[in-house]
This record gives structure tokens, sequence and C-alpha cells, in this order.
């Protein structure tokens, strides 16, 4: 598929991070109604392209959506790992081994997407960014061909959230039909 406004949609989860917490929490997409790993008769496997990913860190009061306040500094890690299913953790409930495939690295087969934020007070000049450092691409898009999504975040334990924040994620995506050679490499390495 191209993408192009015929077959490109987006799909979107939030996570709230705790204020005054440290630790890993996560967000979890279910997407079960846009893949299917099994070819049947003429019908091939789908899967999901991830073409582009944008994430926001924003105050959680629902009545004033706005950036963090200015006090704010805390750091955090996030990102979007295909098929790791740990469902929906508040900040600091869930671990990480060493040797876990949660984790930010380029290296991580999950890895569709990873980002840093700095509050406007915790790193000089950091003014409240969020810098993303790995994304897929319209021309080499990140295909998930597991059921689920998770956003996963880090909250740093000396420089933890001010106050209470939401992060979101948003992907552009596009259901793919896959050959069964392809569908099986990727079914291989999106295997937590």
């Amino acid at each position: 598929m191209a993408y192009n406004i015929k077959d490109v949609f987006y799909l979107s989860t939030t996570a709230t991070v705790t204020k005054a917490t440290p630790g890993v929490g996560s967000a979890q997409l279910d997407l079960s109604a846009y893949i299917d790993p099994i070819a049947r008769g003429r019908t091939k496997g789908t899967g999901l392209a991830i073409y582009k990913v944008h994430y926001s860190v924003l105050n959680s009061d629902k009545t004033n959506i706005a950036a963090p306040d200015d006090g704010e500094s805390g750091i955090l890690t996030m990102g979007l790992l295909a098929g790791a299913g740990v469902g929906d953790n508040a900040t600091g409930d869930l671990t990480l081994g060493a040797d876990s495939n949660l984790s930010w690295g380029a290296s991580n087969a999950l890895n569709v997407s990873s980002a840093f934020y700095y509050g406007p007070t915790s790193y000089p000049g950091a003014e409240g960014k969020t810098i993303q450092y790995m994304s897929p691409s319209k021309d080499v898009p990140y295909v998930i061909v597991r059921d689920n999504v998770c956003l996963v975040y880090n909250v740093d334990t000396a420089q933890h959230m001010v106050d209470d924040v939401a992060i979101s994620v948003r992907m552009e995506c596009a259901q793919i039909t896959l050959d069964q050679a392809t569908l099986n490499q990727l079914l291989r390495t999106q295997t937590v």
C-alpha cells in the first residue's frame, strides 16, 4: 500500500504519568481488528504498517489541557513496542529486567519508535522538549503483525514528574497484505 490519503489512517493511545513517582508504566492498544497473520486460501495475511509516530506530553488536568508547567523538572523515556502485551500499568508498576525486550534501544526488534521528554527545568536549554530519536518512515514503515502495541514509558528516578502528565502517541498507519515468507519473518522477530 502506498502512503496516501486513501490508505493511511490514525490510531492513538494515552498514558497518565503519576507525579512524584519514578519507574515504568504502560498503555496497551489492541490491534486485532487490523492484523490477521493467517493466510486463508487466496487471501493473504495482513499487518499494520506504521509510517510515522507523533508524541505529546501535556498537563493531564482535563479542564486546562496545556503544556506541562514551566517548573516541570521531570525526565522520561517513552516508546512504542510491538506485541509487548504488558497491558495497562500505572507509573512504577511495571518492572523491566536487564535482558528485557521492553527497551527503547535501536537494537530491539520490537521497538517501533522512541523518544525522550525533558521538563523545562530538567536540563539547560531543554525548554520542555520531546526528542524523537527513532522512528519508521514513509518509505520503510515498521510492520506490526502482533495483536497489540504498547506505549511504554520510564520516569527518571532522580527527576520524576512534578505534576501528573499525559503522554499521547499517534500513529499514521495502513493495513497491508503480506506474502507468507515476509509474514513468517516478521512473526519470528516480533516475539517477546
